[in-house]
């Protein structure tokens, strides 16, 4: 069998994003994709899940329970949709919900029962995927450069990727190899900020931002966080990029007082457009690149695409990852699909060049059916 089922739940989120891949030496060709949206207390409770509290774990592992069941349901609408039986699926991979991720600290948690997940699906659950590039002394992220190599290199030409979720980063496609790593927030803090001030979850298209104006000042004192500058291996989450971490920089910074809340929230696209374009610009030494694709939920964000593409100049198309045949909010859940099948075919799934682990590994952890 060579058809896979891989499970996202992003920085973002949402929900979950299901891909039905068909992964062989022909290729990798998507036969359907469903979303479900997270429940609003599980929503919450993973949030509050990000920060340390009281009685973490028993929340967790009723959380992890829930997350499970979502997945299972993910699942079996997936199935329906493209008329498969379970029984033709080799297996689903699925990354789990990350609450920590700490590998300075030699540790990256992602919440999960696969086990639950295995017994309610009745097909074999892969999941697991970054604590072994972790103890290999890797980042264990990001872990989609080799499945965007995979699926979207070209010979002969240079291409990025920029994956943006609730965190963005980069994969850059070359002849000389491939190169990524999280560049810092994507959609965390703008959701996080539409949501304090408007109730919404999400600034759909972008419209909110757009409202209002830059605030200069603000974001030069954004651009001062050292994650920044730091070389790569590198990668990030939550643990850093928070609304407390953003709470601090309003504070010291006399300009915020007087924005808006729309300025803010503007302010806080063209951040994650610059961040992105200064890493494609040195990191990636993205003067070769000639185009740059976007994924994840960062692409449906007119705002911050325009911006993103203003940073990089005229000489640079900056368009989404359909342009190549892919959906952006899909790309993520068919690389797990992928890693699934690097796992149950016994190859790497991880770069050492991106993650910084001491070589390759295999990835994942398998619970049978």
């Amino acid at each position: 069998m060579s058809l896979y089922i891989g499970l996202m739940s992003g920085t973002s989120m949402d929900g979950v994003d299901a891909a039905l891949a068909r992964i062989d030496a022909q290729g990798i060709a998507t036969l359907g994709a469903a979303f479900l949206a997270f429940p609003p207390p599980l929503r919450s409770e993973l949030m509050a899940l990000q920060a340390a509290g009281a009685n973490e774990i028993e929340r967790e592992a009723l959380a992890a329970n829930g997350l499970a069941r979502v997945y299972a349901d993910c699942v079996a609408l997936l199935l329906r949709q493209t008329g498969h039986d379970r029984a033709q699926i080799r297996a689903v991979a699925v990354h789990g919900q990350t609450i920590r991720h700490r590998p300075e600290l030699g540790f990256t948690r992602q919440t999960n029962n696969p086990a639950l997940l295995a017994e309610l699906c009745g097909i074999d659950v892969i999941a697991d995927f970054r604590s072994r590039d972790v103890a290999a002394g890797g980042q264990g992220a990001p872990l989609v450069p080799a499945f965007h190599h995979a699926l979207f290199a070209q010979a002969g030409q240079t291409r990025i990727v920029a994956n943006i979720g609730g965190i963005a980063n980069i994969s850059i496609l070359a002849e000389a190899g491939v190169r990524g790593f999280d560049t810092g927030p994507g959609n965390a803090l703008l959701d996080g900020w539409i949501q304090r001030h408007l109730g919404h979850e999400y600034d759909q298209d972008g419209a909110w931002g757009a409202s209002g104006q830059l605030v200069p000042a603000l974001l030069e004192h954004l651009l001062r966080e050292p994650y920044f500058a730091l070389p790569a291996p590198k990668s990030t989450g939550r643990d850093l990029f928070h609304m407390a971490w953003l709470e601090q920089h309003l504070a010291a910074c006399p300009a915020a007082a007087s924005a808006s809340a729309a300025d803010i929230q503007h302010t806080l696209a063209a951040l994650t457009a610059r961040t992105l374009a200064q890493a494609i610009r040195t990191d990636a030494q993205g003067a070769s690149a000639s185009a740059v694709y976007v994924c994840g939920g960062g692409a449906y964000n007119a705002l911050l695409m325009q911006l993103l593409a203003t940073e990089l100049g005229p000489q640079t198309s900056v368009q989404s990852t359909a342009a190549l045949g892919v959906a952006p909010n899909q790309v993520e859940a068919l690389a797990f699909a992928w890693l699934g099948q690097r796992f149950s075919t016994r190859l790497a799934g991880n770069l050492p060049a991106v993650t910084g682990a001491s070589g390759e590994r295999i990835l994942g952890a398998l619970y049978p059916a």
